[in-house]
């Protein structure tokens, strides 16, 4: 996802130039240190208290010049329009915000989306609610990949969201698939010798038809116009 996130970057913007950066939802920081230390001014926002407190440790190692391009506010991610004035960012990241049960998820969305400037782009990463029963099924749950397929689900799919960020005013420029073949590692599992191969499969599979549709999660760029 970071280099999916990368590529709509350097594509979208010119080069050298100092992007200001929501991530909503930014969980222990990942993201927001990786753009932070790529020279981006970044906002991030999160109410899980062991999350904050991982994500300031981790900005706490880095050096001074880092620190200064990044702040941290305790909050909701519906609570943007409280801390910010519409169109303040360049770049507004809304990764997994949506994978748990939210209400009004669509006003959410419009709410972040509310964030991004002229031309910003929105970067979000949900549950792909096309593909409910592949984790089961990849794994042998049989039972449970049956009841995916009958259960009712609010998850997003991608026509869901392709007209859901075309009502918010940032429509969908592209679209990628993550976690193809690898969704049902364990989150303990011990990183594999061959990585990089592992990470060249996936990115190839994540912007290729049709292995992208049946990803785990779904990771779409929109623009506002």
């Amino acid at each position: 996802m970071a280099r999916q996130l990368e590529e709509q970057i350097v594509a979208r913007f010119p080069v050298g130039k100092r992007l200001r950066v929501l991530d909503v939802g930014m969980g222990r920081g990942v993201q927001a240190l990786r753009l932070a230390r790529a020279g981006h001014q970044v906002t991030g926002v999160e109410q899980d208290a062991a999350s904050l407190s991982a994500a300031r440790e981790a900005f706490a190692g880095e050096p001074e010049g880092i620190r200064e391009r990044m702040r941290i506010i305790e909050g909701q991610a519906g609570d943007t329009g409280v801390h910010f004035l519409p169109g303040s960012f360049d770049v507004v990241l809304c990764h997994g915000v949506l994978m748990d049960d939210v209400e009004e998820p669509d006003a959410l969305l419009a709410g972040v989306a509310r964030m991004l400037a002229p031309g910003g782009m929105l970067s979000l990463l949900v549950r792909n609610g096309d593909a409910a029963a592949m984790r089961a099924g990849l794994s042998g749950d049989w039972a449970g990949a049956l009841a995916a397929f009958c259960a009712p689900t609010t998850s997003y799919g991608l026509k869901r969201l392709t007209s859901t960020l075309a009502g918010i005013g940032a429509p969908l420029h592209t679209w990628y698939g993550v976690r193809v073949f690898t969704d049902t590692a364990a989150d303990d599992a011990v990183l594999p010798d061959d990585l990089d191969a592992v990470l060249a499969v996936e990115d190839r599979a994540g912007r290729t038809d049709p292995y992208r549709g049946v990803a785990a999660l779904l990771h779409l760029c929109g623009v506002r116009g």
